[in-house]
């Protein structure tokens, strides 16, 4: 049986070309968001919020906690099940950003932490390929709800 050393931590990452208070801004007001990740959110993200992500298209939800926020740094939150979700906004220069998501806090045995973690990978992955197309190009790619089309409710 293999047991894991550390606690894993996934890490996506993606330069944006776009100023670091556009960048930021995508991820704390859904009206942005909705265009690359989830359908629907009960409201913006703020300090000490709970909020309802929802992806309607496959009928599931999570509520987060927004543990903390640093305006165009950081977005710290807890989702649901127990997992931190950790955004880090790096300006390079007045029109690019570097946007880095980490995800930690994985429980389970080893072979549950281990698809968790390369579930996360490719989750947080597309999402910033979504936030690219639609921000720097305003193309909206469908790619969340073009992952899965036979896990989806509302067909």
């Amino acid at each position: 049986m293999t047991f894991l050393n550390q606690e894993p931590i996934v890490r996506s990452e993606m330069l944006i070309r776009k100023p670091v208070e556009e960048v930021f801004e995508a991820f704390i007001n859904p009206e942005i968001t909705t265009k690359f990740w989830f359908t629907k959110s009960s409201d913006r993200l703020e300090t000490g919020k709970h909020i309802l992500w929802e992806w309607e298209m496959y009928g599931v939800s999570d509520k987060i906690y927004v543990k903390d926020i640093e305006k165009n740094k950081r977005i710290l939150v807890e989702s649901s099940d127990g997992t931190n979700i950790e955004w880090f906004f790096t300006p390079r220069n007045n029109n690019e950003t570097f946007v880095s998501i980490e995800n930690y806090g994985f429980v389970g045995n080893t072979d549950e932490i281990l698809y968790q973690c390369i579930d996360s990978m490719g989750g947080y992955t597309i999402v910033l390929c979504g936030l690219k197309a639609f921000l720097e190009h305003k193309i909206v790619l469908n790619l969340i709800m073009d992952k899965a089309p036979d896990a989806q409710v509302n067909k």
